[in-house]
């Protein structure tokens, strides 16, 4: 499961890899209920205007927080959803059946080792170099604050069998990924509706990541 990672943020990345500006207030290092930017379809995009973007980044909080939600910490147990039980948890069924679909676009995850009998921060990005497109969830809340606030989380599958993910978490843990889309897969994934979506849950092949020890990967600092 990830609860960190390195957004991207960069003007010049996310548009030559992602087709989107990047939105005010986010954070390159991102922890549970910091802003960060998600991709949607533009709400617009079908209106015949040039002018309309295909797809926007938009800045939200990592951890989703459902339109019925009251208090702005409930995203803090919500940053990751399980694409087995996503369509009945409460906290995530709404925007599952809605097909609110998003990508988290990312430089690098951090996810701990623990083959060395302790935690060890361990970043994970693509050996090529690109960013990393999550597939997640979107969702709208004005309850919390009295203010629409967006929230996202990053969908998750099980990584057992996986030869990079499977190193990661406590022994005797489930060993869990994020779900990470082709670049080809990106429109697909935003356009799809909610009766496609368990098509996109599949393993990113591990010869296409790498993992490189980071053992001085601070504490959350704001």
């Amino acid at each position: 499961m990830c609860s960190n990672y390195d957004a991207c943020t960069k003007p010049e990345r996310l548009r030559m890899y992602f087709g989107v500006e990047p939105p005010p207030r986010i954070k390159s290092q991102v922890w549970p209920l910091y802003e960060a930017p998600f991709i949607r379809r533009h709400p617009h995009k079908d209106v015949g205007d040039d002018a309309v973007p295909a797809r926007e980044a938009v800045a939200g909080l990592f951890g989703l927080i459902p339109h019925w939600a009251g208090e702005m910490t409930f995203g803090r147990r919500t940053y990751n959803a399980r694409s087995e039980t996503v369509a009945e948890k409460p906290s995530f069924r709404d925007a599952w059946r809605n097909g609110l679909h998003c990508i988290v676009p990312v430089e690098c995850i951090y996810e701990p080792d623990w083959r060395g009998g302790k935690a060890m921060p361990t970043r994970i990005q693509r050996k090529d170099g690109k960013p990393i497109g999550i597939a997640g969830l979107w969702t709208s809340n004005t309850k919390a604050t009295g203010d629409e606030v967006f929230s996202f989380t990053m969908l998750t599958v099980n990584a057992d069998d996986h030869a990079l993910f499977k190193h990661f978490h406590k022994p005797g843990d489930e060993k869990r990924m994020v779900v990470i889309l082709r670049e080809d897969q990106y429109d697909e994934w935003l356009d799809a509706p909610a009766s496609r979506s368990m098509d996109f849950m599949r393993q990113f092949p591990a010869e296409l990541l790498m993992a490189t020890a980071e053992p001085d990967r601070g504490k959350k600092t704001r």
